[in-house]
């Protein structure tokens, strides 16, 4: 498979999904996948399915890199914690978040100077409803039937903020997002686009973060959460080296697991 032949993933495991991606960069030559498509199902009363073994010893890893762990990176999409303790009430975890949002940006100021996910979505700068995307969404789909599925997207890059020629970005890599219905029996689907994907530091957590997005979504639509379908332009290996040692029981761990 040589790198711009699509790689499909498809499992109802997200640590045996991501492994996958990961495995299949170390084992070819090139450090990169173009493009990726990951889609996860069979989710339990929302919650993705996960192999403890794998998600610990990648954050492990990531903690000997001094790279943020799965959590941190899942939560910049979507605040999990936030959403329990506001008691499943959307309004106090968006005035909750947009609270905190000063104290989340200085905890990585030079990852999170330039905005976080969850921030576009629910405060974009422009739109309806304040520009808090998920809310136009909700309150559309919850209005009336018959409600056109285009009307159900959130944006994230914006041309006015990101259109610009620093060397390196590291916000935003994911750029739209988009929400599918199925009224015939009750489910949702999310849709999300990459233009890149780093897979050792980003990738486990983003597919989490989109999970529990979707279920969000999902609840306050009066819907059950179906699919994740992540589109990654390039998913890549760049930021460490395939051989590094603090890969390598990440890899054997990975490789036992879906052996």
């Amino acid at each position: 498979m040589n790198s711009t032949t699509p790689l499909l993933i498809e499992d109802t495991n997200l640590s045996h999904a991501w492994s996958r991606a990961f495995l299949h960069i170390i084992d070819n030559p090139s450090k990169e996948i173009s493009p990726l498509v990951v889609t996860l199902t069979g989710f339990t009363n929302g919650v993705s399915n996960e192999d403890q073994a794998i998600r610990l010893a990648l954050d492990n890893s990531l903690l000997i890199n001094k790279a943020q762990k799965i959590h941190t990176v899942a939560n910049t999409i979507f605040p999990y914690s936030l959403w329990k303790h506001s008691k499943n009430n959307r309004n106090k975890l968006f005035d909750m978040y947009l609270k905190a949002l000063p104290r989340y940006k200085a905890l990585a100021p030079h990852k999170n100077r330039r905005g976080i996910y969850f921030e576009r979505l629910i405060a974009y700068g422009a739109g309806p409803k304040n520009g808090n995307q998920l809310e136009y969404i909700i309150s559309q789909y919850n209005s009336r039937s018959g409600v056109r599925k285009s009307m159900f997207q959130a944006s994230i890059f914006d041309p006015a903020r990101d259109h610009i020629t620093s060397a390196q970005l590291p916000f935003p890599c994911l750029q739209h997002i988009s929400f599918v219905p199925q009224n015939r029996d009750k489910t949702l689907t999310i849709n999300a686009f990459y233009a890149t994907q780093q897979m050792f530091e980003k990738a486990y957590g983003n597919y989490l973060g989109l999970c529990r997005l979707g279920d969000f979504m999902a609840h306050e639509m009066g819907l059950t959460f179906e699919r994740m379908n992540c589109f990654i332009g390039v998913a890549k290996l760049d930021t460490i080296p395939k051989s590094h040692q603090s890969l390598t029981q990440l890899t054997e761990i990975a490789r036992a697991t879906l052996s």
